[in-house]
């Protein structure tokens, strides 16, 4: 007898946090489920599952500044970020990536299912502009297999983030 995975087009979507948090606040958005490869987190692989441009799937991505803290950069799946410009915008002097082992305790997020709505606690949020550019974003929904599409402008409102071109 053949196996055949679960198709994520007809599983039954569970509510995640930040959809809980956009509910609450009336916003409107779509789940939006994708089949997820273990092996390729990708926000490449995401777009070619959701069957939508690369530009409009973003990535959420954690840094940590050498005077500010955390900060967040929320950016095109085809893009990477610039650490200078990053630091700038953010009021530091310079920044990195943090380690995937404290991604989970900083934020509540694992890498692959990183949202930038209901971190644990409201960190600074930079969306690169061209967010604008669309009617609709994906960002994570908080776990893999899951997105969000999103008026951008609902996003940037909801969660209190800055445009920049990052």
């Amino acid at each position: 007898m053949e196996y055949y995975p679960p198709n994520p087009k007809f599983m039954k979507i569970q509510k995640t946090n930040a959809a809980r948090l956009l509910d609450a606040a009336g916003i409107s958005y779509e789940l939006i489920p994708y089949e997820v490869d273990e092996d390729n987190l990708a926000a490449d692989h995401v777009a070619a599952e959701l069957g939508e441009p690369i530009e409009q799937v973003f990535k959420t991505l954690v840094l940590r500044g050498d005077k500010n803290g955390l900060f967040v950069c929320v950016m095109p799946g085809d893009m990477e970020v610039d650490l200078k410009v990053a630091a700038k915008i953010s009021g530091n002097k310079n920044c990195a990536m943090i380690h995937m082992k404290e991604l989970l305790p900083e934020t509540g997020y694992i890498r692959g299912g990183c949202s930038p709505i209901g971190m644990k606690k409201p960190l600074p949020t930079f969306i690169y502009e061209s967010a604008l550019l669309y009617d609709y974003i994906y960002v994570s929904a908080g776990m893999r297999g899951l997105q969000i599409k999103i008026a951008p402008k609902d996003l940037i409102d909801f969660i209190g983030a800055d445009i920049y071109p990052i």
